[in-house]
């Protein structure tokens, strides 16, 4: 089927295909509830099935279920990995509040952009591409937001058995691909001292705050730009009242790095991290949860391919990189080719005015479509 053709079919089937994201964006699935994600994901495993998709739920035990749908092609081509997440950031009860609704020409709701349309667009890319030219799997894991601490080795594994992964996450500003990603790292240090009374004897003290502030101005100068380096402590607490001399005090961390150079740098640095005050200890821990995503020589023949398919649509396609990481992180970080940012065009994500642009969910679809096809 020509590019034209496909995208005209999928512009048919619009009308159903927002049907089906208005049942999906008014399913509530925070992270935290297992009944709520696991009602999604064999919502979503049917709608798969439906389509040719042999559908398998992995059991976790903390978040929801993980969907995996494998669909058939000729035995001799590479799998195609497509992968997504379940799970959103907005708690229990928000679809109810605010339910999806089409407004001058974009659909809104909890979840839409980030990342329900982006499943949509797969299940529609695929009905719309049968029979398939080479085997596809699809991935919706349940945990992404919460870190992916349940999904990442499936993902992995996944990952390793393909010989593409296209990653449903949202796109840049204008429909833009992600070809690169920061690495994520989360670090809670500790700083330990000794109480005392602050009034009658605040020398025999000592302060953890105080010396929770000397770390925070040293971890701050390691933050570098022009290496694309951030370091920000999101979290402080520390003290028990406001008359003794605080005994602990700790900070969470945030960091992002480009390369896997700056973040073994980083976590470097970071564990080197030695008390100011006499008589004070620290206790460190954590690391990168997601390993950066560098821009490769195959993630570019990667997006060269998805700029030609976007040319026959009619559309001139950009790439971009990114602060966020995403479960793309791990696929690229193991070697496996990864195109991320292949879901709608919109904005929003995590906000309240989460919206997608729904002419462009057609055009999404086929480059979906167009990608599976060629890569």
């Amino acid at each position: 089927m020509q590019m034209k053709d496909l995208v005209n079919a999928l512009r048919l089937d619009l009308p159903r295909a927002l049907k089906l994201l208005e049942v999906m964006v008014n399913m509530d699935s925070p992270s935290d509830d297992k009944t709520l994600v696991d009602g999604l994901v064999h919502f979503l495993g049917s709608h798969f099935q439906s389509i040719g998709g042999a559908v398998e739920y992995v059991p976790s035990d903390r978040f929801g279920n993980h969907l995996i749908a494998r669909f058939n092609g000729p035995p001799a081509e590479t799998r195609v990995l497509i992968l997504g997440h379940t799970d959103t950031v907005f708690p229990a009860g928000e679809a109810e509040k605010r339910p999806f609704r089409i407004e001058n020409g974009r659909a809104m709701g909890p979840g839409v952009f980030d990342m329900k349309a982006g499943i949509l667009l797969a299940w529609s890319a695929l009905k719309a591409l049968q029979p398939l030219p080479r085997p596809v799997t699809v991935f919706l894991s349940s945990d992404e937001e919460a870190g992916s601490s349940s999904s990442r080795e499936l993902i992995e594994r996944e990952a390793g058995a393909s010989g593409t992964v296209l990653v449903l996450e949202p796109s840049l500003p204008g429909g833009a691909l992600k070809t690169a990603r920061k690495g994520v790292g989360r670090f809670t240090v500790m700083a330990t001292g000794r109480a005392a009374h602050a009034g009658i004897d605040p020398s025999r003290g000592i302060n953890a705050i105080q010396e929770i502030a000397h770390q925070i101005l040293q971890l701050q100068r390691l933050t570098d730009p022009l290496r694309g380096t951030t370091m920000t402590v999101g979290l402080v607490r520390g003290g028990s009242r406001v008359n003794v001399v605080p005994a602990e005090a700790v900070i969470e961390i945030d960091v992002r790095a480009s390369s896997n150079e700056e973040a073994a740098r980083i976590t470097e640095a970071i564990r080197a991290l030695r008390p100011h005050l006499e008589g004070a200890a620290l206790h460190i821990r954590g690391g990168f949860n997601r390993p950066p995503m560098e821009r490769t020589t195959e993630t570019g023949r990667l997006f060269e391919i998805a700029r030609i398919v976007a040319q026959e649509l009619g559309f001139e396609l950009q790439e971009g990189a990114t602060g966020g990481g995403s479960d793309g992180n791990f696929t690229s970080a193991i070697g496996v080719p990864t195109l991320d940012g292949l879901g709608p065009i919109g904005d929003g994500a995590h906000a309240l005015e989460e919206y997608v642009e729904i002419d462009s969910l057609p055009e999404r679809a086929a480059l979906i479509a167009g990608l599976i096809s060629r890569v």
